[in-house]
Parts: structure tokens; C-alpha cells; sequence
């Protein structure tokens, strides 16, 4: 029954009772803003995904480059060749 009650709050939802109410909500904005899709500072194509902390890569270009832990802010400084 618990379950049901803790859909509402999707991915953060795995944490149940657990850390605190402003805690998993801080967790919960931080997860949708990096697994959204970015916009590509090379390309403009919006299909940036995150490849680890700080490492983002271009789905359509394949550009590996650095940027903020959970999302792109702005154009990176060096781009990784592979």
C-alpha cells in the first residue's frame, strides 16, 4: 500500500521515509535537471546526455566534453577528442 502513496514523487520515491522531506526534494530536482536532455554547445542539437560527473557527450555530433555536475551551463573550455 505504501507503494501506491509514493508514486507521486517518482525517482526519489526509492528513499522512502528515510533523510527528511527538503533533502529528498533537493535530490529529486537535482535527478530531472541532469537526466534531461541538454542542448549541445557545439551543434545546438538537444541530445547532450551525462556520462558521469562533469562529463557530458553529444549524441549526434559525439562531442565529450566537461561542463557542471548536473546540467550544461555554458560552453565548455576544451573538448576531448576520441
Amino acid at each position: 500500500m505504501a507503494a501506491k502513496s509514493m508514486k507521486h514523487i517518482k525517482a526519489v520515491g526509492r528513499l522512502g521515509t528515510r533523510y527528511g522531506r527538503r533533502n529528498r526534494y533537493k535530490v529529486a530536482l537535482l535527478e530531472v535537471e541532469q537526466r534531461k536532455k541538454h542542448k549541445c554547445p557545439y551543434c545546438a542539437f538537444p541530445k547532450v546526455s551525462r556520462i558521469s560527473v562533469g562529463i557530458w557527450q553529444c549524441e549526434k555530433c559525439k562531442a565529450k566534453f566537461t561542463s557542471r555536475a548536473y546540467t550544461v551551463s555554458k560552453p565548455p573550455a576544451i573538448r576531448s577528442k576520441e
